[in-house]
């Protein structure tokens, strides 16, 4: 089964093909700066441990343009990986924000479309560019199955104390006001890895997604219990340039004593904060490298980053009362020794000791960086969103097409 994978983003396309059962892609891209000047194309095209590159600056006025060139690089005489459009069966779409509608993988109808763009306003960020994705890839593949698949659908498992706000209840029934989590694809796909590897498929496991978004979950069973992420994507970690965790009271004291307005404030903490609030640095490589250069700030910013996952672990393992394992996964949790390091102190009251030497190696499989006698693992694990996305297509045509 080819499946197509989109992720649409403002400006922006990533994509890959597979072709299932065999999980490795066959090829992948990323579009960049549409709708600017020079926009970027990147496609890879992979055959065994080989990849071939083209790399092309054009000018791509729209998301549809920027797809067309995608699909002229697929089905390229000399590169392409299938002869024709009509040879993609399946596109998955990324779809950020699916509410309380949306707890599972759905097959796109027009009424689907109708219900996401009714959620335009609880992700007016990332819906409206989902829906883009979908719109266009409707117009280049009209034979394709579409499917959306929901960043929150994996959150659906929580329970109400873990989801409910302490609001007037009003505030929920007529307006969906709750905690709805974010990266559920990322967060489904590691527990999946987790439990597998761990033979246990009760396992009770804190996975951890640090990239520039940042969040974490409570998982047992493969169920959701609680998520850092709540009603946006502003809470929880300190991520790159967001707060995570505030006191409501300083948006009011900036509102009433500062001066500020509501847009002042969402582009302070979305985007001015965080670890860019507090280095004047965003990327977590260049962090590190100024604390290695003796840079305080920097060295406080990622002490408390990191206490802030601690804080989390805890919480956590009394949510799920107790713990098998904690998951790393993401750009910062698969590839930063020294953000694990810090986190993983001071955590032996729940069996978890790091391995120095394990956790400063680096490979793309699932591996183990605990000593021999911790109690709870402590594991490192590339997530794959994508590659979730096409399983997860996969499992719904299949059952829908079951005799």
């Amino acid at each position: 089964m080819n499946i197509f994978v989109i992720n649409s983003g403002s400006s922006s396309i990533k994509y890959q093909l597979f072709r299932l059962p065999t999980e490795q892609p066959i090829c992948s891209g990323l579009i960049e700066r549409i709708g600017l000047e020079n926009s970027l194309v990147t496609h890879k095209v992979f055959a065994g441990e080989q990849e071939h590159v083209v790399q092309r600056t054009l000018d791509l006025p729209d998301h549809e343009a920027g797809l067309r060139e995608a699909v002229g690089l697929l089905t390229n005489r000399e590169i392409g990986v299938i002869r024709k459009p009509e040879e993609i069966e399946v596109v998955g779409h990324r779809v950020v924000h699916g509410g309380e509608h949306f707890a599972a993988t759905t097959v796109i109808t027009p009424q689907v479309k109708e219900e996401i763009k009714k959620l335009f306003p609880l992700a007016p960020l990332h819906n409206p560019a989902n829906y883009m994705g979908i719109e266009v890839a409707e117009k280049i593949f009209p034979q394709a199955q579409l499917v959306a698949v929901f960043d929150t659908a994996f959150h659906q498992t929580l329970p109400e104390p873990a989801f409910r706000y302490a609001l007037p209840t009003t505030l929920y029934t007529d307006y969906g006001i709750r905690v709805y989590g974010f990266h559920g694809t990322s967060h489904k796909y590691v527990a999946e890895q987790a439990a597998e590897y761990l033979q246990k498929p009760d396992a009770k496991l804190i996975t951890i997604h640090l990239g520039n978004g940042c969040s974490m979950a409570a998982v047992a069973g493969g169920r959701s219990l609680d998520t850092s992420m709540g009603f946006g994507p502003l809470s929880g970690l300190v991520m790159g340039t967001r707060s995570g965790d505030l006191d409501p009271s300083v948006i009011f004291h900036l509102i009433t004593q500062l001066g500020y307005d509501a847009d002042q404030v969402s582009t302070l903490l979305n985007k001015r904060s965080g670890m860019l609030g507090l280095t004047g640095l965003s990327d977590m490589r260049d962090i590190s490298q100024a604390i290695a250069q003796g840079d305080e700030r920097a060295n406080l910013a990622y002490d408390l980053y990191s206490y802030r996952i601690r804080k989390y672990i805890g919480a956590y393992a009394a949510v799920l009362n107790g713990l098998d394992a904690i998951v790393f996964t993401a750009g910062v949790g698969e590839n930063d020794s020294l953000l694990r390091h810090r986190v993983c102190q001071n955590l032996d009251f729940l069996g978890l000791h790091l391995d120095e030497a394990k956790n400063q190696v680096r490979s793309k499989q699932t591996r183990e960086i605990n000593t021999v006698d911790s109690r709870a693992k402590i594991l490192v694990i590339p997530t794959n969103e994508e590659l979730e996305i096409a399983k997860q297509c996969q499992a719904l045509l299949s059952s829908t097409t079951a005799p």
